[in-house]
């Protein structure tokens, strides 16, 4: 391939020319490959090879073909080159104490991102420095019960990372649990950590609605390269409703006494943003609220039997009691 004949070629370095590139990019909508080689000077092969770095350098680079034919480069609207950011010691103790909450990534792209975001900061500190931060960590680093293991979906993770910040059109392959595998047209708009798990979110093409995936059942993601836009007045809180963890069903009108001896334990946390707290003459404390997904909040009150009762409404105390006479005869025989 011949060089674009508009403009000599220029002799400088490689990392001189990126900065060309990304400058002429950044002052404009987008540009295209040619376009980009008459700039420069530069064949077309060259400028590929040039995106390319740019892209794998992390500059969040997106292709748009437009309606003639032609395909635009250009960064993702709002982006621009920070400058280098500072942290005081105060600020990189709270980096450090989130990073101890993060273990359940292990063996994920964002893992590996986290390593390389601390690899700099222990670069540009002095060790005894560094020590102490990671001394203080360790300390409140959370002993994860049931972890989450996500090292078998690096490749997935990374596929829905670069469909997340590029804002691609995905396939996702999912089985959903006890059921056949399905296939959604699915635009990722954001990935929730919870209770060491990870749940993607956005809106699903075959269903014309909101719906959250366990990352664990997903099998497989396939990149579109067609880009969709999130709704300005989208909010996470879309994807659960009023649920109260991440299964949006219809709420139920919760009314739940938790004796004397866990009072303490209630009462030191805000279960759910819609409950209210009634301390009575016993001891006791009873919650009212108002909240959806049945199993999880079944699972919530069997982790305090025997100090609680289910008072309404009346089909979740027959399920919490049902659930209780299971349990009963599944180990009557040891008794």
């Amino acid at each position: 391939m011949t060089r674009s004949p508009g403009k000599p070629a220029k002799r400088y370095s490689q990392a001189a020319r990126l900065h060309d590139v990304i400058r002429l990019l950044e002052a404009r909508y987008g540009a295209t490959v040619e376009e980009l080689a008459e700039e420069c000077g530069v064949t077309r092969r060259t400028v590929y090879r040039d995106l390319e770095a740019i892209g794998a350098a992390g500059y969040p680079l997106v292709p748009e073909r437009q309606v003639d034919g032609r395909v635009l480069y250009r960064f993702i609207t709002g982006f621009k080159n920070l400058p280098p950011i500072t942290f005081s010691l105060p600020e990189l103790m709270t980096l450090y104490l989130c990073r101890g909450q993060l273990g359940f990534l292990q063996g994920t792209p964002f893992q590996e991102d986290l390593d390389a975001i601390f690899g700099r900061i222990r670069s540009s500190l002095p060790p005894r420095s560094v020590a102490h931060l990671e001394r203080i960590a360790e300390a409140v680093a959370p002993r994860f019960l049931g972890v989450h293991d996500y090292r078998q979906q690096h490749d997935i993770l990374a596929d829905l990372r670069e469909a997340l910040l590029k804002q691609y059109r995905i396939r996702l392959h999912y089985t959903p649990a006890r059921r056949e595998p399905e296939t959604y047209l699915f635009d990722p708009y954001t990935l929730l950590f919870t209770q060491g798990a990870l749940y993607l979110g956005g809106y699903a093409h075959n269903r014309m609605a909101l719906r959250l995936f366990l990352v664990d059942r997903v099998q497989g993601v396939e990149l579109t390269r067609e880009r969709f836009e999130v709704p300005e007045d989208f909010s996470p809180e879309q994807l659960t409703g009023g649920a109260f963890g991440l299964v949006n069903e219809p709420p139920l009108a919760i009314r739940v006494r938790f004796a004397a001896e866990v009072a303490h334990l209630v009462a030191e946390r805000i279960w759910h943003p819609s409950q209210r707290r009634e301390v009575d003459a016993d001891g006791s404390v009873t919650l009212t609220l108002e909240a959806g997904g049945r199993t999880e909040i079944l699972a919530w009150l069997y982790a305090f039997v025997p100090h609680v009762e289910v008072l309404a409404p009346p089909e979740l105390r027959e399920a919490f009691v049902g659930g209780l006479q299971t349990a009963l005869e599944r180990h009557r025989g040891a008794i």
